[in-house]
C-alpha cells in the first residue's frame, strides 16, 4: 500500500478520477439547485406596521431558489388579508413570522404593565422642555423640576433620575411615531414608565413646578438596563418595605389592651 501511494502515476491517476466525479457529477448537481427557480410574495409598495395586507400591494415573482429562507411565503393567498407586524420596504420579501392574523393592538407599550409599576404622561410646556421633539420609545431619561418649592430651587429629584419613556403624544392622542408624515406635530406629553412612588411624586412636581427632560442614553443602548436597575436600587433605599408584623406580637399587643382597659375599669369602680 505504501508503494502505490508513493507511486506518482498512481496519485496522478486518483486525482483525474476525483475531478472527474466533480466536475461531471457534482457540479452538475449544484448547479442544477442554483438555477432552480420558485414563485414567491413580493412587496410592490411600502407597507406600515399595522396595515391590513391587500393585493395591490404585493405581488408574485420568480426568483431563484437556492438558499432562500424556509419560512418565506410563495402564495398570495397566505399574505393577503393579514396585517404587517412590521414595516416593509418596496422590494422585501415576506416571511411567515412578520405578520399576523389579527390586527396589532394599539398602544401595545401599554401591554408591558403587570401591576406592578406604573404608566403616567406629564406635560412638555414648551419645545426645549421636550428635547425638541427628539424623544423615543425606550429611551433613559432624568426629570429635572424647576421652581419648587419657596425658593423656586431646580432639582434632579433621586426617586427620577433615570426612567423610561413610553411614548411622546401629541395633542390630539396620536403617538409621535403613528402621525401621518404631512401632519406631523410635535409631542405634548410624554410617557413614562414608574413605581407607585414615583407616579406621586411626578403629579406633585407638574401642579407645582416645571418638568424638563434631559436625555440619559438612547433606547436599545446595552447601558439602559443597567441604569434602571440602579434606579430601582435608589428607591429600595428611599422606601423601604416594612417588615410584616408576627402574629404573636399582635396578640400581645392585643392582650396588653385587654389588661391595661382592666384595670382602668376596675380603678374607675374603686374610685366610685
Amino acid at each position: 500500500m505504501k508503494h502505490l501511494l508513493k507511486n506518482r502515476v498512481v496519485l496522478g491517476l486518483a486525482c483525474i478520477i476525483v475531478s472527474l466525479v466533480v466536475c461531471f457529477g457534482l457540479t452538475p448537481l449544484f448547479n442544477d439547485a442554483v438555477a432552480a427557480t420558485t414563485t414567491i410574495v413580493r412587496v410592490n409598495t411600502t407597507i406600515q406596521q399595522g396595515e391590513q395586507i391587500t393585493a395591490r400591494m404585493v405581488t408574485t415573482v420568480e426568483v431563484g431558489g437556492y438558499n432562500l429562507p424556509a419560512n418565506i411565503l410563495c402564495r398570495m393567498e397566505d399574505v393577503v388579508g393579514k396585517y404587517a407586524a412590521a414595516d416593509f420596504s418596496k422590494g422585501d420579501y415576506i416571511l411567515a413570522d412578520k405578520l399576523s392574523d389579527t390586527p396589532p393592538l394599539k398602544n401595545a407599550y401599554l401591554g408591558r404593565l403587570d401591576g406592578t409599576n406604573r404608566a403616567i404622561s406629564v406635560t412638555i410646556q414648551s419645545f426645549a422642555a421636550g428635547l425638541s421633539g427628539k424623544l423615543g420609545q425606550g429611551d433613559i431619561i432624568s426629570l429635572i423640576a424647576g421652581n419648587v418649592g419657596d425658593f423656586r430651587e431646580t432639582v434632579i429629584p433621586p426617586e427620577l433620575q433615570y426612567v423610561e419613556v413610553l411614548a411622546t403624544t401629541v395633542s390630539d392622542g396620536t403617538d409621535s411615531g403613528e402621525q401621518e408624515e404631512e401632519k406631523e406635530e410635535l409631542p405634548s406629553t410624554v410617557t413614562v414608565l414608574v413605581a407607585p412612588e414615583q407616579a406621586r411624586l411626578l403629579v406633585e412636581l407638574e401642579q407645582g413646578g416645571n418638568l424638563h427632560v434631559a436625555l440619559v442614553c438612547r433606547g436599545g443602548d446595552k447601558n439602559a438596563k443597567s441604569f434602571l436597575e440602579e434606579q430601582a436600587r435608589i428607591l429600595e433605599e428611599l422606601y423601604p418595605e416594612e417588615p410584616p408584623e408576627e402574629e404573636g406580637e399582635d396578640k400581645e399587643q392585643e392582650n396588653n389592651k385587654d389588661g391595661e382597659t382592666g384595670k382602668d375599669l376596675q380603678g374607675a369602680g374603686k374610685k366610685k
